[in-house]
């Protein structure tokens, strides 16, 4: 078990020590923090992937990466173990120290263990509705829990696996995807009181620093959809219930050239004026972490993005999402030693200049 969390004085000392531009690291809630982060989505459950896994998180960290992010049902549970296998290491070999890596999971998708060999509903029964975690009724019909006792359940695991003391961020994860075809939006937002209530009390265990949403749909869509949530309403929440101190600090959406809303997408009112959800995030003081930034290798096929800077079509996609006002920093997933260093010349190059990266927004609307 490792102890710790990020620290200022460790993301600092990590930055001293990069091998990176210095320019590619951004302070927020007092944190230096890389401007491109570790995904661990995709991949077989398999001791092969865990192995590319691993290494790939080490090599992202040895070339100046601090972001890393998972979540507990990426591969039914393996990609948790396989960050906490890379950071072991790391800081077995005194590489790095606990307080200079960001680490981020999700909870709240049903899920099983691919190391424990049972069949998903076996499992779910055993694990979870004969020890009570779970009731009859707590599933969605989109395999999404987010009852207080299913959370603190995965929290539990979630450290387990990453062989942490403490998460630096805990998102819950596609809430309103996951629950709104079941409950209603009154409904919801009383739940999601009661899971901020859980995480503010697990932020004062130490188990978690921080919490958030990692979503899909509602901070993209307009008012109109049954999915659509507003940001506001989400920071007044977390404000009554954990003070102005509250720990909901950060979001994740997916953006990239093909998913544009979060720049584009005027769907979020803040002080009476529409803006975008990249928008309200800078003006709330909520950070903002970026998936899909390949569309999973969609956008990598010739003419799928426009050309700019005479750059490679991944760190060209990279940097798009890492120059937008508002993000703090894509998520790519990478696990062979080609896409890994090929995705990392992305830290040799600072992000573009807000100036010239509006500019080629215009050009390209």
């Amino acid at each position: 078990m490792i102890s710790g969390f990020a620290s200022e004085k460790g993301t600092d000392i990590f930055v001293q020590n990069s091998p990176a531009n210095k320019a590619n690291y951004r302070k927020f809630q007092d944190l230096s923090l890389s401007n491109v982060g570790v995904g661990t989505y995709l991949g077989n459950a398999d001791l092969e992937t865990d192995t590319m896994m691993k290494n790939a998180i080490k090599s992202s960290i040895l070339s100046g990466i601090n972001v890393i992010d998972t979540a507990i049902n990426y591969r039914a549970q393996k990609s948790e173990r396989s960050v906490g296998k890379a950071l072991q290491e790391l800081v077995e070999e005194k590489k790095i120290t606990r307080d200079q890596i960001f680490i981020s999971t999700k909870n709240g998708y049903i899920t099983n263990d691919a190391d424990v060999k049972q069949e998903f509903w076996e499992y779910i029964k055993n694990e979870y509705t004969q020890k009570g975690v779970i009731k009859e009724g707590d599933v969605t019909s989109g395999y999404h829990c987010m009852t207080v006792s299913y959370l603190d359940d995965q929290l539990d695991r979630s450290l387990k696996n990453l062989g942490l003391d403490c998460i630096d961020l805990l998102y819950l994860h596609n809430a309103v995807e996951g629950q709104i075809k079941d409950v209603s939006k009154e409904k919801f937002m009383e739940n999601l009181k009661l899971v901020f209530e859980l995480y503010e009390q697990k932020r004062k265990e130490g188990k978690i620093k921080f919490y958030g949403m990692a979503t899909w749909e509602c901070f993209r869509v307009s008012s109109d959809n049954t999915q659509y949530l507003s940001l506001n309403d989400v920071i007044e929440l977390a404000k009554k219930v954990g003070g102005n101190n509250h720990g909901f600090r950060f979001i994740q959406l997916p953006y990239n050239m093909y998913y544009d809303q979060a720049l584009l997408a005027k769907n979020q009112t803040l002080d009476g004026r529409q803006v975008s959800i990249l928008e309200a995030a800078l003006k709330l003081n909520v950070g903002v972490f970026t998936s899909v930034p390949l569309m999973q290798g969609r956008l990598l096929t010739p003419g799928a993005m426009p050309e700019f800077d005479n750059l490679k079509p991944s760190v060209r996609a990279l940097q798009f999402i890492r120059s937008s006002p508002g993000i703090l920093a894509p998520l790519v997933g990478q696990k062979s030693p080609d896409h890994v260093s090929e995705n990392l010349e992305i830290m040799k190059i600072p992000a573009m200049p807000e100036g010239e990266f509006l500019a080629l927004v215009k050009k390209l609307t």
